[in-house]
């Protein structure tokens, strides 16, 4: 039934019986008495209790998808309103989800090509770095070792400092373009790159150690890439912005299939910031492969990042797969 005719049924129902009461044994003086009008009050507080409670019955497929609409976030899916009963409310809801379907889709696709033209670019990057800026630097290393060799002392001392700091930002370059282009995430796989990255973001004031559960299945490229850049930004969410001594990187296999990435620090947690575009790159990220993303507080304290990846990321012949030495 449309809602059109629900809403004129209703009503007809309200004036049917406030025409019955008209037409009853009930009769009206002039001037009313206190009786009547208690009669007359008390039948018109009775028609309208039950006017509103048959609209509110009858709008609250409305209400429901009201609510849908209001929280809806494409960055977070979660289940899609109900279709109940027939008319123009459910097909507006049908409708409604199969726009956020379509809206999924599309943003799905257009992250996707954001974040591989991202990737590339990257990767184009760490190589300029490493083969522009890191070779000059390697040059001027030779050049300032051959002065030095050549100087006299009061200006070898200077040459040698200059030599020092050169190699540093040469290691720094280095570290920049590893982090740019996870090359050990090609070469050595996703155990061995969860390690080294945890062993780059370790300092004297930061605890970073990963922890790799023996046995997880083996995943498609994009899962690992997925993995390892989450990874990557909970590190550095923990090291720049929670004031965290101690951060932990767990994998470990799911007990329905694929695995789950956890990322644990001691740190103040989220509290009341905003989300920021890191986190919002995890998210997309996740939705790229289908993974579910939860980012709260910790068993402990800090600030927790699970990642689920779910068995369908995991190629069906993945035992087949020649892969490199972890």
């Amino acid at each position: 039934m449309s809602l059109y005719w629900r809403i004129f049924l209703l009503n007809a129902g309200v004036l049917t019986l406030a025409v019955a009461l008209l037409l009853g044994p009930v009769t009206v003086s002039t001037p009313v008495l206190f009786g009547e009008a208690l009669v007359l009050l008390g039948g018109l507080a009775a028609m309208l209790v039950v006017n509103a409670v048959l609209l509110k019955v009858g709008l609250a497929p409305l209400a429901r998808l009201n609510r849908a609409m209001a929280t809806a976030d494409l960055l977070r899916p979660a289940g899609r309103p109900t279709v109940s009963g027939g008319g123009e409310v459910a097909g507006l809801t049908r409708t409604f989800n199969a726009m956020l379907d379509r809206l999924e889709a599309e943003r799905a696709t257009s992250s996707g090509r954001v974040l591989t033209a991202l990737e590339a670019e990257r990767k184009r990057i760490a190589q300029e770095l490493h083969d522009e800026i890191g070779q000059t630097l390697t040059a001027v290393l030779l050049q300032l070792k051959h002065a030095a060799d050549r100087a006299p002392e009061p200006v070898r001392t200077d040459l040698h400092q200059a030599q020092e700091t050169t190699r540093a930002s040469l290691d720094e370059i280095r570290r920049i373009a590893r982090r740019l282009r996870p090359g050990v995430l090609e070469e050595l796989g996703l155990h061995s790159a969860l390690r080294s990255l945890a062993g780059e973001f370790t300092t004297p004031r930061l605890g970073a150690t990963a922890h790799i559960t023996p046995g997880l299945p083996h995943l498609d490229p994009a899962a690992e890439l997925v993995l390892y850049r989450v990874a990557q930004e909970g590190l550095t969410n923990a090291a720049r912005h929670s004031g965290a001594t101690r951060v932990e990187v767990h994998l470990r296999p799911l007990p329905g299939g694929g695995v789950a990435l956890l990322v644990l620090d001691d740190g103040h947690g989220l509290g009341e910031a905003p989300e920021g575009a890191g986190i919002r790159g995890m998210r997309e990220r996740a939705l790229l492969i289908g993974a579910e993303l939860h980012i709260g507080a910790g068993p402990h304290g800090g600030t927790q990042v699970r990642l689920e990846v779910p068995h369908t990321s995991v190629p069906s012949d993945s035992s087949d797969t020649p892969r490199a030495t972890r």
